[in-house]
């Protein structure tokens, strides 16, 4: 079987579709600007539309986007570090933001608890449905597909691909975009792609797509909302947000230390059966 062959064929078709679906997306956003709520919306399922059509296109099955969740001592570490990165990333930057004036303070230390833990009770389940429609796509699709086709550095690129995905709606203002799009836009990427190391290193290492879902689905309620809100001042946007120096800065440790060392390569849990899995440097 020529792997190597099909997964460049696969990842062709996919990245086609992936353009052109996001093209009109964001095209009626920027004539739509009122209704950028709903086009984001819409963008974060065209990930997981483009990965359908192409296996059914190309005959691949579903198989090893992997929805099997896997023994609980593959798979629930993985969920809990999903719960706490977000939380880890926001009180360290946002912290450092607030005690030092770099950005206002306007909430209360116990609003923010209530809010982070009222967002894992509440949101972080409801908005998973729109983290699946990226990360069948992404994490499901892409990335295993970067790996088999033999792309230097599939996590690296993986990474790079997404980050530039969200930038269009950066330069409109519709998503993270600070006072200086421009330099949102380079934060945001490199964000991205040092968050994509963690995501990634999840899904192979558990063999399932679900942590990752929930990591994505996490990382969104709980940095824009609890976090987010909290935060004021005219150089809020600048430090702090998805876009912000700061945030950036700790993603960006978070991805070297999370890239170091050789990672498993499941593409589905293991089963208790299950010998050690095949290691990988990504």
């Amino acid at each position: 079987m020529d792997v190597r062959g099909n997964a460049r064929r696969g990842l062709t078709l996919f990245l086609s579709l992936v353009v052109a679906f996001s093209i009109a997306v964001n095209a009626w956003a920027f004539t739509h600007p009122a209704d950028a709520a709903v086009s984001i919306a819409v963008l974060m399922c065209t990930p997981a539309l483009a990965s359908v059509i192409t296996r059914v296109v190309r005959r691949e099955g579903f198989a090893d986007v992997s929805f099997r969740f896997g023994p609980a001592r593959t798979t629930l570490p993985w969920f809990a570090a999903a719960a706490v990165l977000p939380i880890v990333v926001g009180s360290v930057a946002y912290g450092t933001a607030w005690a030092t004036g770099l950005a206002d303070f306007t909430g209360t230390v116990g609003g923010v608890a209530v809010g982070v833990a009222s967002m894992f009770v509440v949101a972080v389940w409801g908005t998973c449905v729109f983290a699946a429609g990226e990360e069948i796509g992404w994490r499901g699709y892409m990335l295993t597909r970067l790996i088999d086709a033999g792309v230097p550095r599939p996590v690296l690129a993986s990474g790079l691909i997404w980050g530039a995905w969200h930038l269009p709606m950066v330069a409109g203002g519709f998503y993270a975009a600070g006072t200086n799009r421009l330099l949102s836009s380079v934060l945001l990427l490199i964000s991205a792609t040092s968050f994509a190391f963690f995501l990634a290193r999840m899904r192979l290492e558990s063999g399932s797509i679900w942590p990752v879902i929930f990591a994505h689905s996490a990382w969104n309620v709980i940095i824009q909302n609890p976090f987010d809100g909290a935060s004021g001042g005219e150089g809020a946007t600048l430090w702090v947000g998805e876009a912000g120096i700061l945030t950036c800065v700790v993603l960006v440790v978070i991805g070297v230390v999370v890239s170091r060392g050789r990672w498993a390569d499941r593409r589905w849990p293991p089963r208790a059966s299950d010998g050690d899995p095949a290691l990988s440097r990504a």
